[in-house]
């Protein structure tokens, strides 16, 4: 059995039966978890380990844990700040930023390692041009050698824990004002004046970024096709282009700015066509059950190979508790004193 090109979400804290059966088939390859499948640190834990139980492989397990406003796992986690932040500390001192960063990065991968996720979707690379309220401070900066720079560390903290890093959300949503949830966002820039957007992922890229995630936005002086729908964004831009030999995934099919496509499934063959690993298709069960049927038969094993990597380094047994040690300690006490807040204490 490999890892297939479809991840998807389940309902609660626990699995059903009928998402056990839905888990189990080939075609999956992931399931994204949010804020209404976690209560405590202990049974997001029994979750993904009821997940990795279904089968081998397998599937991965992903979250969006940026900070700031996207952090889905709160109580018993740091609460880690928007990157904007990291933006304002680069300002006052590039240095210290890059360390606050990698110490970012690192925080959030090893607690989520600890607790059985493979990986977050971040960091978030879009530039800042101050139009998108839904990137809004998930946005490092607006000058892209701050965002390349501060990424990349935060990146290398990811992978010190061990965990790969996504990049989104390729080419850029930050130049645009509709929020892709809702509608189609559209940017009528010229490739060389998207260049600048696009510049974060070719230093990552440089030191083996793993993955990135594509958005829905349309750039009709490149392609009429959306981003995440378009061979000319994927195979041609990020594969050979930009020499991109990781993971790609789409930003989720269910959202608005994607329903120029046509229906959920019609969307996930024509991202797979253009080149992407991985679809997403969450909060809609209807229509990952219809693309789980529309897929029959479909195999990549260039892809499968691409997603395997992946998989999060797992905590070697016999290893104490992440709190325990040393450098998480040191870490989340260098964040809280850079946020002037004490840092997070379980010992109780």
């Amino acid at each position: 059995m490999t890892l297939g090109p479809l991840m998807i979400d389940v309902a609660g804290l626990a699995l059903t039966a009928g998402e056990r059966e839905q888990l189990a088939d080939p075609l999956v390859g992931g399931v994204i978890l949010f804020a209404r499948n976690f209560a405590d640190r202990g049974q997001l834990q029994a979750l993904t380990a009821e997940i990795r139980d279904v089968r081998h492989p397998a599937p991965l397990i992903a979250v969006d844990q940026e900070g700031g406003r996207v952090q889905r796992f709160r109580t018993g986690f740091t609460l880690l700040p928007p990157l904007r932040w990291l933006g304002h500390q680069y300002d006052a001192d590039a240095d210290r930023a890059r360390h606050l960063a990698r110490a970012c990065g690192w925080i959030m991968a090893a607690e989520l390692v600890e607790a059985g996720v493979d990986f977050s979707f971040a960091p978030c690379v879009d530039l800042d041009w101050g139009l998108s309220g839904v990137i809004g401070d998930r946005a490092l900066h607006r000058d892209p050698d701050a965002v390349a720079s501060l990424a990349l560390s935060y990146m290398q903290g990811m992978r010190a824990a061990g965990m790969a890093a996504v990049a989104k959300h390729f080419p850029g949503h930050g130049a645009v004002t509709a929020d892709s949830h809702h509608e189609l966002p559209v940017d009528r820039r010229s490739l060389p004046e998207i260049d600048e957007d696009i510049a974060p992922y070719l230093r990552l890229i440089d030191h083996g970024l793993a993955g990135i995630m594509v958005a829905h936005v349309r750039y009709p002086r490149v392609d009429d096709r959306i981003a995440s729908l378009s061979p000319l964004w994927l195979r041609g831009q990020l594969r050979q282009r930009l020499g991109f030999q990781g993971a790609i995934f789409t930003d989720d099919l269910s959202m608005a700015g994607a329903s120029v496509a046509g229906s959920t499934t019609e969307r996930v063959r024509q991202a797979l066509a253009a080149g992407a690993d991985m679809a997403l298709v969450c909060n809609d069960p209807v229509a990952a059950a219809g693309a789980l049927g529309g897929l029959a038969g479909f195999s990549d094993p260039a892809a499968h190979a691409r997603l395997v990597a992946m998989r999060a380094r797992p905590v070697r047994p016999g290893e104490p508790p992440l709190r325990e040690h040393a450098d998480w300690q040191r870490a989340t006490a260098q964040l809280a004193a850079a946020l002037d807040r004490p840092p997070l204490d379980l010992r109780g």
